[in-house]
């Protein structure tokens, strides 16, 4: 594994940098909530389902809990004090909500010790629910195996459920191991989740439970058929972070997106409003075995790469410590990087290697998810499926985990199935041909790419230690992560971030961290 000659007393002071960073910013997190956090702990507490007027129930229950001025308590304590006065399910509690004939704040306040003790054994049976999942899906790959790493991971982005089904079971036949559902543009901006199966979506499809449950069912039947444990992926990232995990956990996805700082940089998400949401949301998914892919890659979209793959490399750090504050062991740690430097740059591919090597050395555990080119594609299919296959090299010489495939036709149109089909192919071809190469190879000691691997390491480890000393809302503001500005109090959901009451309870966290904890031991 260590063919780089790093200096791996860099490496710690990198990673004692990105822990203290990540210290620091919890104790802003542990002391506040969102309206998305709540809306998850509703939802866990068997909330579902929508209005009249197409409003989810758990928007319903938070914002009557907001008009009423009890947010500060969270939205446990009031949903449970109804549950317990009322003697009725959560459910019913929601519908007279959304009805208007109840207002949770206007009930009588019953003391917060007798209410965390009504609702424990809710807490433990949703617990459970998300635990059994986890155990379905162990057992499914011990009986049907799985595909070896690289895993080939593939998108779906027809708009339409059934239509990503078909394609994505297409897919599964031809070689893929993971299958991506591309989500709809901007949902990630949408303050709430949309309910039921979906047909029209816009550059992809909409992230709902019900989609979740039908490309699960979808993927198990042809997981049966070829003998192999499929993945699916979503997207839990933007103003429904947790919530969408938790809808994640229930169905049994296998991947999803989230990255403590993608949302901020790439959608305006208040950084506040996602630094919060992203540890409930990484409880749900370590607690539920899923694997996060964070996004560094879309640093290098707005960033050179060459000048600026140190930046990747720090996030990698901070991603990996913010994932273990929240029991996220690194063996679920999708962290990102990408094969996204010019091509017409000299020994660009030697710094690649030099990138995802170096990747591989620092997170040994790590499944890492590597992306492929897309910045320098040019619509030349051509050339575009060369690149493709330096990609898929790089990939198999440096142990990679996770595979995105890249596209011939990138920036050309979304996937068809040929197009898919020839990637798969392209892939395969080189994974068999290559399979052991990396234990065949050393570099050059003192050459180019032990050179490129630790002055991206030396930049990164200053770079964290000038973020330790400012903290990582001021770095976020000064634009040291993709070029891109962030304020602390701009973008969109700040209004949706409360400083918790003294008797604030999220009783998921505790039990999942404290269950994972004790099965670990």
């Amino acid at each position: 594994m260590h063919k780089l000659n790093l200096n791996f007393d860099k490496v710690a002071e990198a990673r004692s940098a990105a822990k203290n960073i990540a210290v620091q910013t919890q104790a802003f997190i542990d002391g506040h909530s969102t309206v998305t956090t709540e809306r998850t702990i509703v939802r866990l507490l068997g909330v579902d389902g929508i209005d009249v007027f197409e409003r989810p129930l758990p928007n319903a229950v938070v914002e009557d809990i907001l008009q009423g001025g009890g947010i500060a308590d969270g939205a446990a304590y009031w949903l449970g004090n109804a549950m317990y006065l009322r003697g009725e399910s959560a459910q019913t509690i929601a519908e007279a909500v959304a009805e208007g004939t109840l207002h949770l704040t206007a009930l009588p306040k019953t003391s917060p010790e007798k209410i965390y003790a009504f609702l424990e054994p809710y807490v433990i049976e949703a617990v459970e629910r998300i635990r059994n999942r986890r155990i379905e899906r162990e057992k499914l790959i011990e009986t049907l195996g799985e595909g070896s790493k690289p895993y080939l991971y593939v998108i779906v982005a027809t708009g339409n459920i059934y239509e990503d089904m078909l394609q994505a079971q297409a897919a599964a036949r031809q070689g893929a191991d993971i299958i991506a559902v591309i989500r709809t543009t901007a949902q990630s901006l949408l303050d709430y989740v949309p309910y039921g199966a979906t047909t029209e979506g816009f550059g992809g499809t909409y992230a709902t439970q019900e989609n979740f449950k039908l490309m699960r069912k979808a993927l198990d039947e042809v997981g049966e058929e070829v003998h192999r444990y499929i993945r699916l992926c979503n997207y839990c990232s933007g103003l429904c972070m947790p919530e969408i995990a938790a809808m994640g956990a229930l169905e049994r996805l296998d991947v999803m997106l989230n990255d403590a700082l993608y949302g901020i940089l790439f959608r305006d998400i208040n950084m506040q409003r996602t630094l919060v949401d992203q540890f409930f949301s990484r409880v749900i998914n370590g607690f539920a075995g899923i694997i996060i892919n964070t996004g560094e890659d879309n640093y290098l979209t707005t960033s050179d790469a060459i000048e600026e793959a140190h930046t990747v490399l720090a996030s990698q750090f901070i991603n990996e410590q913010f994932a273990l504050l929240a029991g996220l062991p690194p063996a679920q740690m999708g962290l990102g990087h990408a094969f996204e430097m010019n091509p017409d740059v000299e020994d660009g591919f030697l710094m690649e290697l030099a990138q995802a090597q170096m990747a591989r050395e620092i997170f040994p555990e790590a499944p890492l998810k590597y992306m492929p080119p897309t910045k320098y594609m040019t619509g030349d299919i051509f050339k575009g499926h060369i690149q493709d296959a330096m990609f898929n090299m790089a990939s198999i010489m440096t142990g990679q985990g996770i595979q995105l495939l890249g596209m011939l036709t990138e920036a050309i149109h979304t996937p068809l199935l040929h197009d898919r089909a020839l990637s798969i192919a392209n892939a395969k071809y080189i994974f068999n041909n290559m399979r052991h190469i990396s234990e065949e190879i050393e570099f050059k000691p003192g050459g180019r790419i032990q050179s490129r691997a630790n002055l991206v390491l030396d930049e990164a480890t200053n770079l964290l230690k000038e973020i330790e000393g400012m903290g990582i809302i001021e770095t976020i503001e000064q634009g040291k992560f993709a070029d891109v500005t962030r304020k602390r109090d701009g973008g969109k959901g700040l209004e949706g971030v409360f400083e918790k009451s003294s008797s604030y309870d999220n009783p998921f966290i505790k039990h999942m961290l404290q269950t994972e904890k004790e099965a670990r031991s």
